[in-house]
């Protein structure tokens, strides 16, 4: 990651964002970020979207609150939660031929 103070900033940002590798490039004022040119060489179009969606921003910030607060679910509480009911699987066996009585 490369930064920059914005007072040094000088030519326009395209420029800086062609010399992009898979760096990101942060803007500084007063040693602290206040922007960021990101390379989106391999981000989808729905990342870049849900990225700045404010009811996704929302939900991370949600979970990363829950995460911090220890409410947490361990995979198999996930799956009891999430996962529809199902029947138990019984594996099907072959049927016995019922025996005749004998004639007494």
């Amino acid at each position: 990651m490369k930064t920059i103070p914005l007072s040094r900033a000088s030519r326009p940002l395209a420029e800086y964002a062609r010399e992009l590798n898979d760096e990101i490039l942060v803007l500084t004022d007063a040693k602290r970020p206040v922007a960021a040119i990101v390379p989106l060489k391999a981000v989808d179009r729905e990342s870049l979207a849900l990225s700045g969606h404010p009811e996704f921003l929302e939900l991370i910030e949600r979970s990363r609150a829950q995460f911090a607060a220890g409410q947490t679910l361990s995979l198999d509480e996930m799956k009891e939660a999430v996962l529809p009911k199902r029947k138990p699987h019984h594996r099907l066996q072959p049927s016995r031929k019922k025996r005749g009585r004998l004639n007494r």
